[in-house]
């Protein structure tokens, strides 16, 4: 039978959430409502003259070329990110869970990139890819390809997918290792001796069964793609070369605080926000229908 705390004061239980509550309206509804009332002002950069102008700000953002090229950036980049992080993720896990010896040591190794500040991950990344003493420069210019994240956008683009992906294997690889080890293993013993291959076994067993981790995985690494990327492109490309790089919130940062159009900034977050609440909405509402729980 399911196990129910009843408390007898009325004021406990509010008392033992208070400090979550109280957290998320200071850090996100407070932020969130300064932002929606920004959007709708002009102000200078230092707030000295404060003005309403409505939508303008809205309507001068998608009459831009350069946002309006954000926004394919970001669709690529965050698509990437999380196919290709899920994806390696998984066939990590999978790995380190058929490992019989020293199985401690590799899920130890695979976990401690999630340690790593993003920023540092950044740094990290671009000193390998740094032409011409980075290490993996080096050797790709020695097998003829010629790497210039500063000069080319493709190069660009994939230095940040790689750095991203690799800052966030960690996190999904112990959700994927954790829905492994749930599997019961008179399945999968009673699938081999009923004559199933690998192959079949996972895709007919372990993959359904792990379908609300990946599906999970799955939101936590849009919002991810998203947002916490911020820090590792602005280590690495600064957004460049040009603007190929410049996801929607670096543009938000750019923008804000580099360019100071306050105004314009506070409407392209309110904008991504929209965008993120709208994309988690479709994938529970759709995306959630073939998960079996």
């Amino acid at each position: 039978m399911e196990k129910r705390v009843r408390f007898t004061s009325a004021w406990l239980p509010w008392a033992l959430v208070a400090p979550q509550l109280a957290i998320v309206l200071v850090f996100f509804f407070w932020p969130a409502a300064q932002a929606l009332l920004q959007s709708v002002m002009e102000q200078d950069a230092f707030g000295g003259s404060v003005e309403f102008v409505g939508w303008a700000n809205f309507k001068r953002l998608f009459a831009d070329a350069t946002y309006l090229q954000s926004f394919r950036i970001t669709a690529v980049f965050s698509l990437l990110v999380a196919v290709i992080g899920l994806s390696v993720s998984l066939l990590l896990a999978v790995m380190a869970d058929r490992v019989a010896r020293g199985a401690s040591w590799y899920k130890t190794l695979l976990i401690w990139p999630y340690a790593v500040a993003p920023a540092v991950a950044g740094v990290l990344w671009m000193f390998m890819f740094a032409s011409p003493m980075g290490v993996v420069a080096w050797a790709l210019q020695h097998l003829g390809v010629e790497w210039n994240h500063r000069l080319d956008s493709r190069h660009a683009l994939t230095l940040v997918v790689l750095a991203a992906v690799w800052k966030q294997i960690s996190y999904n690889f112990l959700f994927f290792l954790a829905g492994l080890q749930s599997i019961p293993r008179s399945l999968i013993e009673a699938a081999t001796i009923d004559g199933a291959t690998p192959w079949q076994r996972f895709w007919s067993i372990v993959f359904p069964l792990l379908s609300p981790t990946t599906f999970f995985l799955l939101v936590i690494n849009i919002v991810y793609a998203f947002f916490d990327t911020f820090a590792i492109i602005d280590a690495t490309t600064q957004g460049g070369p040009g603007k190929d790089t410049a996801i929607l919130v670096y543009k938000v940062y750019y923008d804000g605080f580099k360019a100071l159009d306050m105004g314009g900034s506070a409407a392209q977050s309110v904008i991504l926000m929209t965008i993120v609440i709208a994309l988690t909405v479709l994938q529970f509402r759709y995306i959630e229908r073939k998960v079996q729980y």
